[in-house]
């Protein structure tokens, strides 16, 4: 390159030879060319090889796989430019889905969703860690001034901790038979969607630095943002057959409970269960789930028309009901008394109750047990 070519001025002894090469494809097709952007000379000139057909079409190059020495000589391409993809927690779950189960991503997504509309749960109090200055007030105690904090000023500077009396949540999940019910395939069914409340209030609670562990599961509390997947894959250890907690000798009194279920079992069993769990004493909340088709029988739906034949039950219990819209005002009122039972026993033992439908978002019954769970 730069050197003068000895064959300047020689008459190439081709010119008017037709090219054996037209029509075959190029071996650099795709490979940019290093004068992109340079005017041609020739642009505007008829070739004079249009429409010669080659004789050549369909033979094979005898170049073919041969590399190019200008593409070994071209420089690599240049890295790409601009912001760096951000570090969202939706690329997060899904750069581990590779190796969490499923449902653990899913409670990643959900919690991560609720903490983007929260405020920190965090306040002054007794602890160790810092959490910030701020001035010296009278009577505040003159030992609690930080001196280095203060000379860079002319005011006095208080240095607050942050409390840190992290509580124990307690949470449970009901995995009998009727929990797996669901109306259609579009929506998830009432024990996927209790699972997954459950595991996404557990990463928030594990994200501000609660203990947490499961009611009627192994008694270890767990810890911590890693503690998400193994409290997940101890679920199966709940048993199946009991649509209420069983009694837990190895939860912690004052710890803060959260059981999510239909809660469909009679209101005797349900008042059983959570006057031992508030006589422990433990405070919590009750999260009724339910399929809308379930809290309505169908309401506006031509599936529950006329004669329909339900099921349920392990031995596949049936009843045939001649006319559902007849049947229909009964069993809603008689849904109604048993929510409102449930309810009373909830307040009775000072607990909270709030239902779920499973074709709502998950984030909204999150974040009211979230807010609810806050330290008073």
């Amino acid at each position: 390159m730069g050197e003068a070519s000895p064959f300047v001025g020689v008459a190439s002894p081709f010119v008017g030879v037709a090219s054996p090469f037209v029509g075959v494809a190029s071996p650099f097709a795709g490979v940019a060319s290093p004068f992109a952007g340079v005017a041609s000379p020739l642009v505007g000139v008829a070739s004079p090889f249009a429409g010669v057909a080659s004789p050549l079409v369909g033979v094979a190059s005898p170049l073919a796989g041969v590399t190019s020495s200008l593409v070994r000589a071209m420089p690599p391409p240049a890295p790409p430019t601009g912001p760096p993809m951000p570090a969202d927690t939706t690329f997060r779950a899904e750069a581990l889905a590779a190796t969490l189960p499923p449902l653990v991503v899913a409670a990643e997504r959900v919690a991560a969703t609720v903490l983007q509309g929260v405020h920190g749960r965090r306040r002054a109090g007794p602890g160790d860690a810092f959490w910030q200055f701020r001035p010296f007030l009278p009577g505040d105690p003159v030992g609690r001034i930080d001196w280095r904090q203060s000379a860079k000023s002319d005011r006095l500077f208080i240095r607050e901790t942050e409390w840190e009396a992290a509580q124990t949540i307690a949470l449970w999940s009901d995995a009998s038979r009727s929990m797996e019910w669901r109306f259609s395939a579009n929506r998830p069914s009432k024990r996927e969607r209790a699972e997954l409340l459950l595991a996404a209030l557990a990463a928030l609670a594990l994200r501000g630095g609660e203990r947490v562990r499961l009611i009627g599961g192994p008694g270890r509390a767990h810890a911590g943002r890693a503690g998400l997947a193994p409290l997940v894959e101890s679920l199966s250890a709940i048993a199946k057959s009991r649509a209420v907690p069983a009694p837990d000798p190895d939860l912690p009194r004052h710890a803060r409970a959260v059981l999510i279920g239909d809660f469909m079992s009679p209101l005797p069993e349900i008042h059983a269960a959570i006057a031992a769990l508030a006589a422990w004493p433990v405070r919590g909340h009750l999260v009724q789930v339910l399929d809308p088709e379930e809290a309505t029988l169908g309401e506006g739906n031509r599936a529950y028309a006329g004669r329909v034949l339900f099921a349920w039950g392990k031995a596949g219990e049936t009843v045939l009901v001649p006319r559902v819209e007849e049947a229909r005002p009964i069993y809603q009122e008689r849904l109604r008394r048993h929510r409102e039972g449930i309810a009373a026993i909830a307040a009775a033992a000072g607990w909270g109750f709030l239902t779920h439908h499973v074709d709502q978002p998950p984030q909204t019954a999150l974040l009211a047990l979230w807010q609810a769970l806050a330290p008073e």
